[in-house]
């Protein structure tokens, strides 16, 4: 559990220092782990106790923020995984696209523990409501994308199930979903090429989150302008995240709050 935290600590702080692109919350060909967590994630030939910059291959199944175990692990409620928690967290936390809270009248999804029926199943019958429909056509995408990560952060093909006290493998996993905009992925690379293709996008929310941290105070309609300019600035080093701290402290968002 302390190697997770420690993990996410290390991506951020390397971001910070080297100037890195806000790219790396949603995809990075890297990320940093000591012998425990590269064992645990299934990753060979890492060594000692401290975090060390690690090379990710496809076949790790790792790469961003997105997939760190501290990430999924918080996403997650220790049983089963949702993806509505966690299409609301990343879409909040990474994308920017504010959620609203559910109407009181709708029920929450309790997600069937024996695996008789998957998430999406449920979710399916759930989206009919047309009171959740609109909600959940930001929320499910980014959810669905992580699907292949459990409840503690692994990789999984399956899904779990309960048979006569004993867990089997279940139906498969399907991460495949459509997006806001029309466009369809069948896996979290394929959701990754999506939201890459506004970096624009993902470090407007970064610097967002910047000036509500530095000031205390949310950053209001008729602030986009000046957020606007802040993102603007740091084009050109391909919006990369000291380069929007800096930006941030120099902007009037900052002097004037």
């Amino acid at each position: 559990q302390q190697s997770m935290v420690d993990e996410t600590v290390a991506f951020v702080e390397d971001m910070l220092r080297n100037d890195r692109s806000a790219r790396l919350v949603i995809d990075s060909e890297h990320t940093f782990l000591n012998s425990r967590l590269a064992q645990y994630y299934g990753v060979d030939g890492v060594s000692g106790d401290s975090m060390q910059r690690v090379v990710l291959q496809p076949s790790h199944h790792r790469g961003g923020l997105i997939t760190h175990g501290s990430i999924l692990k918080i996403t997650a409620n220790g049983t089963t995984t949702s993806p509505v928690i966690r299409g609301v967290w990343l879409s909040e936390r990474l994308l920017g696209r504010e959620i609203p809270p559910p109407p009181e009248s709708v029920p929450a999804i309790e997600p069937d523990i024996r695996g008789a029926s998957t998430i999406r199943e449920m979710l399916d019958k759930h989206r009919s409501n047309s009171a959740c429909a609109s909600c959940h056509t930001k929320i499910d995408p980014p959810g669905f994308a992580l699907e292949h990560y459990d409840p503690a952060g692994l990789y999984r093909e399956h899904y779990p199930r309960l048979v006569g006290g004993a867990v089997k493998r279940g139906a498969a996993v399907d991460a495949s979903y459509k997006m806001p905009s029309g466009e369809s992925f069948q896996h979290l690379s394929g959701f990754r090429r999506l939201v890459l293709e506004n970096p624009e996008a993902l470090a407007g929310n970064l610097a967002r989150h910047l000036v509500t941290y530095g000031t205390g105070a949310p950053v209001q309609f008729a602030d986009r302008s000046e957020l606007r300019r802040v993102v603007d600035a740091t084009r050109d080093r391909d919006f990369g995240f000291r380069s929007l701290v800096h930006a941030v402290v120099h902007s009037d968002l900052f002097l004037s709050k």
